[in-house]
């Protein structure tokens, strides 16, 4: 048997409020809001690059390192404390005790997934 075409769409974020948490990436990424439902929401980038959102009444965040991590997202950035400050701006959260290596910081979204800026030369 030969594999069937299977590709990957987008990744999905689960949230409590979908439009609030795509509104949030769209700004980090400097993306377009494309799709914008009080269950579903969906951020675009160029080309096909998507980020999509989905209502999840009962999402609980984990807490690292305690509970894991799970999935998150990596985010290329060339200037560290720029995109830093950017995010935090915007209403991330700075996970403090999350590494000691310079060329990564781990922050949290205003929903609670965790998610990394990598300096682009790492």
């Amino acid at each position: 048997m030969s594999r069937p075409t299977i590709l990957l769409d987008y990744p999905v974020l689960d949230c409590p409020d979908p439009i609030a948490l795509a509104q949030f990436y769209a700004g980090v990424l400097g993306w377009d809001l494309v799709r914008s439902e009080e269950d579903w929401a969906v951020v675009q980038g160029q080309g096909e690059r998507r980020l999509a959102f989905q209502l999840a009444p009962g999402f609980e965040t984990v807490d690292w390192p305690t509970d894991g991590v799970g999935a998150h997202l990596d985010l290329v950035v060339d200037d560290m404390d720029a995109a830093q400050h950017w995010v935090l701006d915007l209403g991330a959260d700075l996970v403090e005790d999350a590494t000691h290596d310079p060329g990564f910081r781990v922050f949290r979204d205003p929903a609670g997934h965790y998610f990394c800026l990598c300096r682009r030369d790492q």
